[in-house]
């Protein structure tokens, strides 16, 4: 006999499909806990949460569960850097050396700061080995990307900066800004728009936050030494868990530093609020103007990456990533946002002035289906 999880929240009549594929997830796919929230032209729509946060006490998830979401932090960045253009302090076309002159050593000095968004720098990965406390201190990681080569031509192919994205981009705000990119999110956007969501997570809220599983072993893993050594900074971070199982964003450091590609922390519903209020009247008008909207879902870069698995179809825009059937359905070609391992997905679609964020506990890897089937019902409904 299957148990029936405990689903909490508000969801309006005509959302009803998402509660639906919600609960479906804890009686067929594995979910532990989780929450999703939708707003739609400024108003919440579907806000659910339920199951255990954590699974050695079994603390239920409550409506104000963060949890690591891993690299939806990359849209945090991407929409930091796209505010920054709008107060004209940033030009995306310019060279990165206008802001980080440093960064143009070893044939890096003609990268555009876009080509950091875009995963065509040519930097996924550092060649200097980092230790944990290195990483998390943020000028050793930039003091390496300096001194070193890229990997390829830049501009000429793309392949994902799992984690040195962060750095790249963040670096840029913080030589603009004088701050790192979590303090400027803090003060730019999440304390107006009163986000449960932190780049760099306050001691206060640490036992808030859901305990992350890691996800089973993949049977048949892709393995390439860049991704690898991308992923893990070179061995730095067990990612995403130590051979005993541990997540290693479980540790109270590595989420305190805001680790600036994966680092996030939020709820389900500051996610979708973020993304709501880019795209609609949320707080004192959208947060990102029409034109920054119609670059941000402009395709820069699809196809076979290098030193990446099998094409499955997926398509960046400049720091986000766009409705990418079969892989990533959004709800269409207005749709901008990220997901992030293990199946946490936060994206804006403009057409239906959308917000959406779904957070999860559980990880899991290929063929994981939740997020889309979420994501399938919200669009439904919205065509109904």
């Amino acid at each position: 006999m299957v148990t029936q999880p405990q689903i909490h929240g508000d969801v309006d009549d005509r959302f009803g499909r998402v509660a639906d594929v919600f609960r479906d997830n804890f009686t067929s796919r594995g979910e532990v806990g989780a929450a999703v929230t939708v707003y739609v032209r400024g108003r919440k729509v579907v806000d659910l949460y339920g199951g255990v946060a954590d699974t050695r006490t079994g603390r239920p998830w409550s409506a104000h569960t963060p949890v690591v979401v891993f690299s939806c932090t990359k849209g945090i960045l991407a929409i930091c850097a796209y505010l920054l253009a709008q107060q004209g302090r940033l030009d995306l076309d310019a060279p990165v050396t206008r802001y980080w002159p440093e960064f143009g050593q070893h044939g890096k000095a003609d990268i555009p700061v876009r080509w950091l968004l875009t995963h065509q720098a040519g930097l996924p990965a550092v060649d200097r080995s980092l230790t944990l406390d290195e990483v998390l201190a943020w000028d050793p990681v930039i003091k390496a990307i300096e001194a070193q080569a890229p990997l390829w031509k830049p501009g000429t192919a793309h392949g994902y900066h799992s984690m040195t994205y962060g750095w790249l981009v963040g670096e840029v705000i913080h030589r603009i800004t004088g701050q790192l990119p979590g303090a400027f999110f803090a003060d730019t956007v999440a304390g107006p728009l009163g986000l449960h969501t932190w780049l760099g997570l306050p001691a206060a809220e640490s036992d808030t936050v859901a305990w992350g599983l890691a996800p089973p072993p993949d049977p048949d893993p892709f393995v390439d030494p860049v991704a690898e050594r991308g992923i893990t900074m070179g061995g730095a971070f067990a990612f995403p868990a130590d051979a005993d199982g541990l997540v290693s964003f479980n540790d109270d450091a590595i989420r305190a530093a805001g680790v600036p590609g994966a680092g996030a922390v939020s709820t389900a519903e500051g996610l979708a609020r973020l993304y709501a209020a880019c795209v609609s009247e949320l707080h004192r008008g959208p947060l990102l103007t029409a034109a920054s909207v119609d670059d941000a879902v402009v395709v820069r870069a699809r196809g076979q990456q290098r030193h990446g698995p099998p094409d499955t179809g997926q398509r960046w825009g400049t720091g986000f990533l766009l409705h990418s059937p079969p892989a990533r359905p959004l709800l269409g070609e207005r749709s901008f946002g990220h997901d992030g391992a293990g199946g946490n997905l936060a994206f804006a679609d403009a057409e239906h002035q959308v917000g959406f964020g779904y957070v999860v506990n559980q990880m899991r890897g290929m063929g994981d289906e939740r997020a889309n089937l979420l994501t399938a019902a919200v669009r439904a409904c919205l065509n109904d």
